[in-house]
């Protein structure tokens, strides 16, 4: 049996409040909102009651914002493609943000199970005055439960329209990809944070957001498979190659930090799924 789920996401400022509201089909569920640091940010977790996506398997998640509301969403767990008999699972994300609107979209990983044929979508449509931070962590295979990634396909899209486009196809038998220096170089967790902006941004606001960045990197283990970049001035990234998850999650927490207090003056406020 496979799965077609779908669920809309609409944030909206009502009395200074960020609200949200959603509809759902099939298996997508957003839990009760949490406001851990007051009216203006309010906190959604998204979940996936099945637990993973197997061939045939769609997601379609779409999130809206306006006004001046902001949105956080996680998830409580990883997102898991499974073993895949011929089609392909699929997860879409549309990102939309009106007026003066902020989303923060901040998953768990997802893992691509050996044998999967995977999709993973994003993309971002911002208005002239919105802006997005988010990032995408993929974990190839279970190395330290000895479950490798050694047959399977993922396609991952991140895309910000007109602006910044990342599509790469992951194929577990392109040893050169996988294995080779210029490619994976065995690592197998790669990790992405963007801050994205409906216009471009200040030189002086992304010189200083970079600096943060490579500040962070150079003080990390990773700081030779890491790196932040602006390649388009409404665009900032930092991107990663770990062995694990574990210290990838936690230098893209460090920079969100900083990320965090310089565009928006907010402080580290951590979704509270997260501690438990």
């Amino acid at each position: 049996m496979t799965w077609h789920a779908q669920l809309d996401i609409n944030y909206s400022q009502e009395q200074q409040r960020s609200v949200a509201r959603h509809t759902h089909s099939g298996p997508l569920r957003l839990l009760q909102s949490l406001y851990p640091e007051g009216h203006a940010v309010c906190h959604n977790v998204l979940v996936h009651p099945p637990g993973g996506l197997v061939g045939g398997d769609t997601l379609d998640i779409t999130v809206a914002a306006s006004g001046a509301a902001h949105g956080l969403i996680t998830t409580p767990g990883a997102t898991r493609f499974y073993r895949s008999a011929g089609e392909p699972a699929v997860q879409r994300t549309q990102i939309t943000l009106r007026d003066q609107a902020r989303l923060e979209w901040l998953p768990l990983e997802t893992i691509a199970y050996n044998q999967c044929l995977a999709e993973n979508h994003l993309t971002l449509n911002l208005a002239p005055q919105a802006e997005c931070m988010g990032w995408d962590i993929t974990a190839l295979g279970l190395p330290a439960a000895d479950l490798p990634f050694t047959q399977g396909r993922l396609l991952q899209h991140l895309e910000l329209p007109d602006v910044w486009l990342e599509r790469g196809l992951i194929d577990a038998s392109d040893t050169r990809l996988m294995d080779g220096p210029l490619g994976l170089a065995g690592q197998r967790c790669m990790a992405t944070l963007f801050f994205a902006a409906g216009t471009a941004l200040d030189k002086p606001r992304r010189a200083a957001a970079l600096d943060m960045a490579r500040q962070v990197l150079d003080g990390h283990a990773l700081r030779g498979t890491a790196g932040a970049t602006c390649p388009n001035p409404q665009v900032l990234v930092v991107r990663v190659l770990s062995p694990l998850v574990e210290p990838a999650v936690e230098l893209l927490r460090q920079v969100w930090v900083n990320w965090r207090a310089h565009f928006w003056g907010l402080p580290a406020t951590l979704p509270r799924i997260w501690s438990m």
